[in-house]
Order: structure tokens, then C-alpha cells, then sequence
């Protein structure tokens, strides 16, 4: 395969009540929604230009064994496939899938720095430094003033987070904010992209427990999501912490979820050489 979807619906130790549980379907029926081509030009129709494919569930993935799970399955479909799509499920799902595809950088694109002490949707980052992954080598892209404590921001200084505030990617292009931050997680090849989309406004995600106003537009997350995802080091990418019991009316969350996903297909198509490929169909 190209690339591979698998749903990972982590809830129970939110911090915070959440359905985000339900999220995985949710995203599912949302793509329903929207055309599978790039306008290009020339236009590209993802569909032809990638064999795409979902491998369904983990019906379980929290807890020890529950992670333990995903580890197996993301390690199998990252063997199969250049792109593995996770649909989350709470932020606690990045530990063992980014570990499931042995990355060994991280990005994410996050309003929260994610190094709360236990086990949580808020720790994922902290407990992949504490099995291992280098510090020096996670970048995290729109962190926010107001929505962490002072003591999150010493620890990822003191570790040697690089950290890419949301200020800070306002004033730039996303494609340079990008390969900056590919430069740093990078070196060894294998990253995996946490988007959490409680880093937009809370006007564009309300299905975000902790989404704030003021948060990055969809169009600028979505520009950061598929410049990352046409490098061939990121072979793995989460889409977390939408509740779709809690969206708008209209779905916007997960409507924008949706969107991430096909994001990221696109990246991969425009890959260099990639949108040349023929004879390739979904299964």
C-alpha cells in the first residue's frame, strides 16, 4: 500500500469527559463528503494516483494491553505501506504509535506541550522521551500562550524540545515552518506527525475539548499538515482529540479531521515522483 488508515479510538484517560471514541467513524463518513482530486494542475485524482486502504480498529487501544495492541498493528501496516493515518481517539494514542513505526522524531502540531507526569491524553510526549526518543529531535508547532503551565514549558526547554509557537508560525509560510522543523526531527529518517487539532481556533474546532480561541485557521493547519506529509521521512501521522459526540451541528471538527486526512494523501501523491505512478487503484 501507499498509505493506510487504521482507528484508534483512546478515551479513557482523557483528562477531560470525552467521546472521542466515536471520532473514527465519524472521520470515516465525513470523507464520504469530499472528492478524492487535487485541482492541481495537472489535477490528480488520489483514488488513481495511490492505493489506499483501512485496516479497520484497534478495538481497544487503551491501557497497557491496548497500547501494546496498536504497537503491533502500526508496526505491521508500517511494513505494508509508505503512510500510516491514524484516527485518534485522544492524544494519548501518539505514544504507541509513533513507537509501533520506530520513529525516532516527532512533530506535532499542538496547542499543549503533552509532558504531563502519568498516563494520560495530556503525557504522550514525556513518556516517549522517558522510553527513549531524543529529545533534540521533537519540534512542536503551535503552542500556545495561555493554555500551559510554567512548569510544562521549563521541562520541554530543559529536555531540548524545539518549540515553534503559534505566533511564530503565523509570521512564516507553512512549507518553511515545516522543513525546519523536518530538519530538526528528521536526521534518522522516520517521523511521525502528531495533529492534534486542538491547535485551531475553537471557532473551527468546537468538537476540541481544549480547543481556545485565537488557535491556527483550518486553511494554515491544513497547509502544515500536507507540507509535512510530502516528505518521505514522516511515514506516520495521528489526527487526534476531536469528540465527535460534542461537535457543532454542522460537523466542523470532524468535517476538518476529514480534511487532515486527505492532507496528508495529497502530500504523499505530490511526493517527488509520486503523482507520476500509473496503474494504481484503490482496493
Amino acid at each position: 500500500m501507499d498509505a493506510v488508515l487504521v482507528g484508534l479510538p483512546a478515551f479513557r484517560t482523557s483528562l477531560s469527559p470525552t467521546g472521542a471514541h466515536a471520532t473514527p467513524a465519524a472521520v470515516r463518513d465525513a470523507l464520504r463528503r469530499y472528492s478524492p482530486t487535487l485541482l492541481g494542475p495537472p489535477p490528480i485524482d488520489l483514488g488513481e494516483a495511490l492505493r489506499i486502504a483501512d485496516a479497520g480498529d484497534v478495538a481497544e487501544p487503551d491501557g497497557p494491553e491496548g497500547e501494546a495492541a496498536v504497537r503491533s498493528r502500526v508496526r505491521a501496516l508500517r511494513a505494508a505501506a509508505d503512510l500510516v493515518i491514524a484516527l485518534g481517539g485522544d492524544n494519548s494514542v501518539t505514544y504507541a504509535a509513533a513507537q509501533g513505526a520506530a520513529a525516532t522524531g516527532l512533530i506535532t502540531l499542538d496547542a499543549h506541550f503533552d509532558l504531563r507526569d502519568g498516563v494520560s491524553n495530556g503525557s504522550p510526549v514525556r513518556r516517549l522521551v522517558e522510553d527513549g526518543l531524543d529529545p533534540r529531535r521533537i519540534v512542536q508547532i503551535g503552542i500556545a500562550d495561555f493554555a500551559n503551565s510554567a512548569a510544562y514549558a521549563r521541562r520541554a526547554a530543559e529536555l531540548g524540545i524545539t518549540v515553534i509557537p503559534l505566533e511564530d508560525v503565523r509570521r512564516r509560510q507553512a512549507a518553511e515552518v515545516m522543513a525546519e522543523a523536518l530538519e530538526i526531527a528528521g536526521p534518522d529518517g522516520a517521523v511521525h506527525l502528531d495533529v492534534d487539532l486542538d491547535v485551531c481556533d475553537r471557532a473551527v474546532a468546537p468538537g476540541c475539548p481544549a480547543s481556545v480561541p485565537g488557535g491556527l485557521q483550518a486553511a494554515e493547519l491544513r497547509a502544515l499538515v500536507r507540507a509535512a506529509a510530502r516528505d518521505p521521512r514522516v511515514g506516520s501521522a495521528d489526527i487526534v482529540e476531536v469528540d465527535a459526540t460534542a461537535d457543532a451541528p454542522d460537523g466542523r471538527t470532524v468535517r476538518l479531521a476529514a480534511l487532515c486526512v486527505l492532507e496528508l494523501l495529497a502530500g504523499l501523491a505530490l511526493r517527488e515522483g509520486a503523482a507520476s505512478r500509473e496503474g494504481k487503484t484503490r482496493p
